[in-house]
């Protein structure tokens, strides 16, 4: 089921006229009726194919150069359905009246239209980006969860469907699904993508992320979606990695642990340099403060909604937003002081021992069975309460075929040093 398709590859191809954009259409046509009545990864769409055969013929017209065609020039894009798109409903997983949530262009999306990409469809979400899993089903096995909550952008991504998807994450949801499904996910540093015309669960964290298949895809999409991206050289040395040792590391189960040493090894024998630091020792706070602040912020931005649809709300849903509800004003100014003292302390310990990246496992191990649940989200949660830059790369894979990843994260607003090392990184596990 799966299927290499690297968004860097797909976009030079349609650039230099290789492909052309309505005969890929057709392809992916044929590969969607193959697959994604397994995985359910794509929200249904009545004409889907029609609308982006006449899209990619516009397109075509509009660029009949190639010398003159954009970055992304026919690439189909998945967008999870908490995003706004225009011509499109927005659901966002919920039962809720379309009519009474849908916006304008979410600003990511129109910043890869105008780079030529073309709407593959919304893609599965949880209620609201939250708890109550949808259909999506895990790739490479589909008895197990793709991840949540951007699971429909990473299983997409994963089964060749798109190369390239947009995700959120508000504690784990790029990181964690990239790894359960084998991709490479990339956070940026909070607020370098707009989250405008997303429909929020914690403005005080939610990050706009992307999927997909490879680093160099990673290179491609950044620039197009980051405030101020920089051009930087490739790195001519390798980064000193710093590993978190203490409670937050001992979250993940002993079979990521023992996978994780594996991959230090791995990145020892490519003249990494690994320094082990004890860090987060107060990851219980940290925890707790992050989850009591996503409540309150959640709270707020469903309030109207709530008011008017609460019986329409996943019970999930419905318990975070009336922990919220009880939250104090104290509560949000405790979340909110706490992200930037984590940055600070993690921003401290890489000055001391000259530290570029952390690194960690991606999730507390592979992919768990069944799609009730996505997976637990706690080995993502400090990187996103401060805000880091954060990529996963599948990194090994279990006896039983499923991917493990590592995720790791650098200083705040600098993705493109983290980017740009993510090759080297990559090629490390990938080395035969």
């Amino acid at each position: 089921m799966l299927y290499q398709e690297p968004l860097a590859d797909v976009a030079d191809a349609l650039r230099s006229g290789r492909i052309d954009p309505e005969a890929h259409v057709d392809e992916l046509e044929e590969r969607a009726a193959e697959v994604d009545p397994e995985i359910e990864s794509l929200v249904a769409e009545d004409g889907r194919w029609e609308r982006l055969r006449a899209d990619a013929a516009a397109l075509a017209e509009r660029y009949p150069d190639p010398a003159d065609r954009p970055a992304l020039y026919g690439v189909p894009v998945g967008v999870k359905d908490i995003f706004h798109v225009d011509g499109f409903q927005t659901r966002a997983g919920s039962d809720l009246p379309p009519e009474a949530i849908t916006g304008d262009e979410a600003a990511a999306v129109t910043a890869l239209r105008r780079a030529g990409a073309l709407v593959l469809g919304k893609t599965v979400t949880t209620e609201f980006a939250h708890m109550s899993p949808g259909p999506t089903r895990n790739p490479h096995d589909t008895d197990r969860t793709p991840g949540g909550s951007s699971s429909g952008s990473a299983a997409a991504v994963a089964a060749g469907l798109c190369p390239v998807a947009f995700g959120t994450q508000t504690i784990g949801s790029v990181i964690r699904p990239a790894a359960f499904c084998g991709i490479v996910g990339y956070k940026p540093s909070f607020g370098r993508i707009s989250t405008e015309g997303v429909i929020p669960l914690s403005e005080s964290v939610d990050h706009v992320g992307i999927f997909t298949q490879d680093t160099a895809g990673v290179s491609l999409a950044a620039p197009l979606l980051c405030d101020s991206w920089r051009t930087l050289p490739a790195p001519t040395e390798t980064p000193t990695i710093g590993v978190p040792a203490g409670p937050y590391l001992e979250q993940a189960s002993d079979l990521a642990l023992d996978a994780f040493e594996d991959h230090l090894d791995e990145l020892d024998a490519a003249e990494y340099d690994i320094v082990r630091v004890d860090a987060m020792a107060d990851i219980d706070a940290i925890n707790e403060r992050h989850q009591r602040l996503v409540a309150a912020d959640a709270a707020v931005a469903h309030e109207e909604w709530y008011r008017e649809y609460g019986e329409r709300y996943a019970e999930e849903t419905s318990e975070l937003i009336a922990e919220g509800l009880e939250a104090t004003m104290e509560t949000v100014a405790v979340g909110r002081r706490s992200r930037g003292e984590l940055r600070g302390d993690l921003t401290d310990l890489m000055d001391e021992h000259g530290i570029d990246l952390w690194i960690a496992p991606a999730a507390p191990g592979p992919a768990p069975e069944g799609i009730d649940s996505t997976g637990d989200p706690i080995m993502n949660l400090p990187w996103t309460h401060a805000g880091l830059p954060t990529v996963t790369v599948p990194a090994s894979e279990t006896d039983d075929g499923l991917p493990l990843g590592v995720q790791f994260a650098g200083r705040f607003d600098a993705d493109e040093d983290v980017i740009r090392w993510s090759h080297g990184i990559a090629d490390a596990f990938s080395a035969d």
